[in-house]
């Protein structure tokens, strides 16, 4: 596996694109819009740019991306026209796209056309003038330098920190056989040794975006998380379905179509962190304040069972129903994010397959399990030291 080049969402806007089926990520950038804005303000006020810098970090592509762009020319557009702000100039915005090489940045920038219509049309609805902007993409990985020194006001990024630099130091083929990731199973011994490459990922990214901000700066940053300390069951549906779905590569081990060896040398370049594990490396980092950190739960269910008639939503026809959709949405979801690194170390001739086992795995979970389908997620805002 070659992190930078198979660690890709699927490309394009196809019916199995990261672009269709990332409804969820989108929740998570809605869910802290409060916190981008209170950043934003938070430098507009204390700092007084004439033009700001903003980093988006593993942006992606599809509308999630253009949505947080959206989302924070709004704001500014708002603070440019307040009457405790006007300026003979507005403030200019340069945004900065981040992702690997590998990322789809060709569809972010033949999208944009139609962005920029959309972003006027927008702000001329509600009486404001979009504030002067541009935009430019920046590959590489953001455990490495990306900026130059005392540069960047915001940093953005959401969902995408989990990921790795690499599968964790030291662990090999015999540590964790049968799992994908940190199961049930997995020895004690592969759950710290993901931690220590976390740890290791994270402070490395810390230092350099601390480089790279302006004395003062903002930082907001969101994580698939976990809501306990537990490593194994603390990640919810998280875990859960990384679970099932190292079920149904099993699966596929026991029908002679993927050899075993092939699903004990693969594990996931992936850790969903706990809130007591991020307060730990920011403080021991000792170059951030911590303004506010925030753990919260999101569904995957596609259907709004609030909207059911009373009495219906009981009914096993319904339910069934329910969970039908639901597993088939967690199964694209994951599927638009993990197809790329299954299919560079498994082949592509298993991929749709394995994504409907896995889908007919959620679903049986569902069908048994109590509580509602929803991940953890973690939301961190921090502000760079003045003096350091």
């Amino acid at each position: 596996m070659k992190i930078e080049h198979d660690l890709h969402m699927i490309k394009g806007d196809g019916d199995t694109s990261y672009a269709r089926n990332s409804s969820t990520q989108r929740k998570a950038i809605l869910a802290t819009k409060h916190m981008v804005e209170k950043a934003m303000k938070g430098v507009f006020m204390e700092l007084k740019p004439q033009s700001m810098v903003v980093a988006d970090l593993g942006c992606s592509s599809g509308t999630n991306t253009l949505l947080f762009i959206s989302e924070m020319i709004a704001m500014i557009s708002e603070e440019n026209t307040s009457d405790n702000n006007i300026r003979k100039c507005p403030m200019e915005v340069q945004f900065f796209l981040n992702d690997l090489p590998s990322n789809d940045f060709n569809h972010i920038f033949k999208s944009l056309g139609q962005f920029e219509q959309s972003i006027v049309q927008d702000c001329a609805r509600i009486g404001l003038k979009p504030p002067p902007h541009y935009v430019a993409g920046v590959p590489g990985s953001f455990y490495t330098r990306l900026f130059p020194c005392n540069s960047v006001h915001i940093f953005h990024s959401s969902f995408s920190l989990m990921w790795l630099s690499q599968i964790p130091e030291h662990l090999d083929s015999t540590m964790n056989k049968g799992n994908i990731y940190i199961g049930v199973t997995t020895p004690p011994l592969v759950a710290k040794l993901y931690l220590d490459q976390f740890e290791k990922d994270f402070s490395r990214f810390l230092q350099f975006r601390c480089i790279e901000l302006v004395s003062g700066g903002q930082m907001v940053l969101t994580f698939l998380g976990r809501k306990s300390n537990d490593v194994v069951h603390g990640g919810g549906m998280m875990n859960i379905s990384i679970e099932l779905l190292s079920q149904a590569v099993q699966t596929l081990v026991a029908e002679g179509r993927v050899e075993k060896e092939k699903l004990d040398s693969f594990n996931l370049p992936f850790y969903g962190p706990s809130v007591d594990e991020l307060k730990q490396l920011v403080q021991q980092s000792e170059l951030l304040d911590i303004i506010d950190i925030q753990a919260f739960e999101l569904t995957f269910d596609p259907i709004d069972k609030s909207e059911l008639k009373e009495g219906i939503t009981t009914a096993p026809a319904i339910q069934d129903n329910v969970h039908e959709a639901t597993g088939h949405n967690i199964a694209a979801g994951l599927r638009a994010v993990m197809e790329p690194l299954f299919a560079s170390h498994f082949g592509e001739s298993i991929i749709d397959d394995l994504f409907t086992l896995f889908a007919c795995n959620v679903i049986r979970h569902l069908a048994s399990a109590e509580e509602m389908s929803s991940v953890t997620a973690i939301s961190l805002s921090l502000q760079a030291k003045v003096a350091r």
